[in-house]
């Protein structure tokens, strides 16, 4: 029996590296368009991009880790089932039962691995994700001024300086024009200028000293002195729109959602709907690690039963029923962020539905019987057969 679990235990592992890889990569290919598609008009390079994929890692592992667990128990016993070991296990006397060790080790990792993640690493990526994008907008970007060279990368913002002393952040002879509100034309002119960087809020202030400021509104013309001004300008923009000081309830650890939930004074905002959102994700953050567990010990059963359709069709249904179960679990996030029911309802009856699938087709499989809804399916199947043979 031990060297039965190893092997089992060794092919799970194997498969579940196996399936990950695929779909991180699949991930990979989109978002390396998305971002490159971001990074279009900057001087961002391929290896700045895969640095953010990095970072958003943590976050595509929390949704891709419980299906890559349901496909390598699925995957794992199905090929068992198809080669006729699960037949000459039982005939032995190894019932079903006697082979759970191995799975449920296996789904148990995964499991405490997604937590690892929920609690953690999915907040840790999103800050890192955003400090690099800051950095890159920052240092990177074609926003960094060049002496004598006009500037318009911000909508209707153009920048000029005559010196420009980028390690210092010092400007000499600079100007800007601020076009941004319709029929007013606004002109800030300074002999020196300083640019001041906020990391937190992603934001870059040219602060001009003993300027003017010409302000033009149809045929009306102002002038006015200061001391200084400040321009702000939101890198986000910059990068299509990016908004770094939001505080989102995706982005926070689960510490941090325990303490909005405990103390609703303590939430950047009272809007009713953020904290929705944040009850949403605190429940988010447990059920999701959990359906590994869930999801692995209810694709053996599957996996049993479906032994006398062919692989493809097994591995096709065994699809569907996860984006059965992905569906419930979106539904029950939009319907607990929108109020219309308690995100805890919404959050577990995808996994409780699953649990009760998964006891019923554990018994079925121990006993050698077809579930109901696998008959009508072969029924169907071969219905359809011999329809078309006749046509």
């Amino acid at each position: 029996m031990k060297l039965l679990h190893k092997n089992i235990f060794t092919e799970l592992c194997k498969l579940f590296g196996l399936t990950v890889s695929c779909l991180l990569g699949l991930i990979l290919i989109g978002r390396m368009l998305q971002l490159r598609t971001l990074f279009l008009s900057q001087n961002i390079g391929f290896i700045n991009i895969l640095q953010l994929f990095f970072f958003l890692t943590p976050f595509f592992l929390l949704l891709i880790t419980p299906i890559s667990t349901m496909l390598s128990v699925f995957l794992t016993f199905l090929r068992m089932s198809t080669d006729n070991e699960l037949t000459a296990l039982k005939a032995n006397g190894v019932s079903l039962y006697r082979m759970l060790p191995a799975p449920i080790a296996f789904c148990t990792i995964c499991t405490l691995f997604t937590f690892f993640i929920s609690f953690w690493g999915l907040a840790w990526g999103m800050d890192m994700f955003k400090t690099k994008i800051y950095e890159f907008a920052r240092s990177h970007s074609k926003f960094a001024l060049q002496p004598g060279v006009f500037n318009k990368e911000f909508p209707g913002l153009t920048f000029y300086a005559h010196q420009v002393d980028n390690e210092k952040g010092e400007l000499k002879f600079a100007f800007v024009r601020d076009e941004s509100i319709k029929g007013t034309s606004v002109v800030v002119v300074a002999p020196e200028a300083q640019i001041v960087s906020s990391p937190e809020t992603a934001e870059v202030n040219i602060i001009f000293n003993k300027g003017k400021i010409f302000r033009q509104s149809g045929e009306e013309l102002n002038v006015l002195k200061f001391g200084k001004y400040a321009v702000r300008l939101d890198l986000g923009k910059l990068l299509g729109g990016f908004d770094f000081s939001e505080q989102k309830a995706k982005d926070m650890t689960f510490a941090r959602l325990s303490e909005i939930r405990n103390d609703p004074a303590k939430a950047p905002t009272d809007s009713p709907r953020f904290y929705r959102k944040v009850d949403t994700e605190y429940f988010k953050r447990l059920t999701l690690p959990l359906g590994c567990i869930i999801l692995g010990m209810f694709a053996i059963p599957i996996a049993y039963v479906f032994r006398g359709l062919k692989q493809q069709y097994g591995l096709v249904m065994s699809m569907g029923l996860f984006l059965v179960y992905y569906s419930m679990f979106s539904i029950g996030v939009s319907m607990g962020e929108g109020g219309s029911i308690p995100p805890i309802y919404g959050m577990w009856a995808p996994n409780i539905l699953y649990i009760l699938v998964a006891v019923i087709g554990m018994k079925y499989a121990n006993e050698e019987r077809t579930l109901p809804i696998v008959d009508l399916f072969v029924h169907v199947r071969d219905r359809l057969t011999r329809k078309k043979a006749a046509a």
